[in-house]
């Protein structure tokens, strides 16, 4: 495993430059299903050269990720879930607020997870037998800090519409964040510098933060009380579990 995780580490990191590289060219962007939902052809390069030089070294292996629907079960054999571009709208309007995101499972039990923060680079990385790291510097764990004490990230459409009721469980925090990316708020709550993140996302957008969040005392959990399912598109909170009980108090409603 300790093979895996490192050549990993070293991929995200190339796929990074990549992007960098890639960025200074004209390329294309297309809407998916609304304006705010869209793709670029440097997604696309970038998953195909994550997937590729994954399946060259190691061939058994399944991938769950974002584009060219590539939709493995998570719980089959080796699994890479992959984020080629988290924060594709910041990537095409400030070119800066975006990450790659990369996690491993095996029998659908999460072995890694990596954040990378391309124009800070900045790699958080770790989980399972692997400290969490940010630029090989081990993060600590949730510090204890009350909700009332902290800042939040939260979706702006969910806070908007009152999804599961937000509102009232944001009027007990010091304020409200949307940073408009998944992997840079789940950052965050593993800095310590937020205490939760709140948002409508994908498997390819939640499975590094609920790898690297066990290790440091935080949970992912659904706002309608089901199971987290790495097949749909689920309204969650990334959270400190000894919190949750507490949370799960306030009776989310839809």
């Amino acid at each position: 495993m300790e093979n895996k995780f490192a050549f990993a580490q070293d991929l995200i990191k190339k796929a990074g430059q990549l992007v960098i590289e890639q960025m200074k060219d004209v390329f294309d962007v297309t809407v998916k299903t609304t304006q705010d939902d869209v793709v670029t052809s440097i997604d696309i390069a970038i998953q195909n050269f994550l997937i590729q030089s994954i399946a060259e070294h190691y061939p058994e292996d399944h991938f769950l990720a974002e584009e060219e629907n590539c939709q493995h079960g998570i719980s089959v054999g080796n699994v890479w879930v992959i984020d080629p571009i988290d924060g594709t709208l910041n990537f095409v309007t400030q070119k800066s607020d975006f990450a790659i995101m990369i996690s491993y499972f095996e029998k659908g039990s999460g072995q890694f997870g990596l954040i990378y923060d391309v124009m800070e680079d900045k790699l958080y990385s770790g989980g399972g037998v692997f400290s969490v790291t940010c630029n090989d510097e081990k993060l600590p764990v949730f510090d204890g800090r009350p909700l009332s004490h902290s800042l939040v990230a939260c979706n702006t459409g969910m806070l908007l519409k009152n999804s599961y009721g937000v509102q009232e469980l944001l009027k007990h925090s010091l304020g409200v964040r949307n940073y408009g990316c998944a992997a840079l708020s789940i950052a965050r709550v593993l800095n310590n510098q937020l205490w939760a993140y709140i948002s409508n996302v994908y498997p390819w957008d939640y499975a590094a933060a609920n790898v690297l969040g066990q290790a440091l005392g935080y949970e992912l959990m659904t706002l309608d009380g089901s199971d987290i399912d790495y097949t749909n598109r689920q309204m969650v909170i990334f959270l400190p579990s000894q919190y949750k009980n507490t949370i799960q108090e306030l009776h989310f409603r839809s």
